[in-house]
């Protein structure tokens, strides 16, 4: 036996979900991270989406899917843990995918579900094309980091601030 993570096309009523929520933590986000305030996040965390996802789930070049998962071998008893969004674009090396966001839900934390879905993510861009995958990770984030440290992505660029 062993656990199972798949990425699995989202259908309309995930990605009302998904939007609710992802654009909820990205503001917030922005706010840990001192570029927003909380007045102004709600809606330029909105513009965001609609710039990156202008027709929704129908955006093409974004791929969105639900990460599910299952602690067995049985595909059918697989569960909702979670989500990821990532786009592809042409670059001068070729066709790179772009994380902008993933969520692997509180319930499923600590299982190693992270790393699995940051597989899963470069099987899915290795078949859509893709040669890269980058990512922005905020600097407080520190889970995230580590994540992506263990699944091989370095470091190629640092803005630091400090307050005075």
């Amino acid at each position: 036996m062993s656990s199972i993570l798949t990425l699995v096309p989202m259908d309309a009523e995930q990605y009302e979900r998904f939007e609710q929520r992802s654009l909820a933590d990205y503001a917030d986000e922005k706010i840990q991270a001192g570029t927003w305030t909380a007045e102004e996040a709600p809606e330029r965390a909105a513009e965001s989406f609609a710039r990156y996802l202008p027709q929704r789930l129908e955006t093409p070049h974004a791929h969105l899917y639900m990460l599910m998962y299952s602690d067995t071998d049985d595909v059918e008893s697989q569960e909702e843990a979670g989500y990821i969004w990532f786009n592809i674009t042409d670059s001068v090396q070729g066709k790179e995918a772009f994380l902008l966001d993933i969520l692997v839900y509180d319930s499923y934390q600590g299982r190693g579900l992270g790393t699995l879905a940051m597989g899963a993510l470069e099987q899915e861009a290795r078949r859509l094309g893709a040669v890269r995958i980058g990512l922005h990770v905020f600097g407080h984030n520190e889970r995230a980091l580590h994540v992506y440290r263990k699944s091989g992505y370095r470091v190629t660029d640092i803005q630091m601030s400090k307050e005075i």
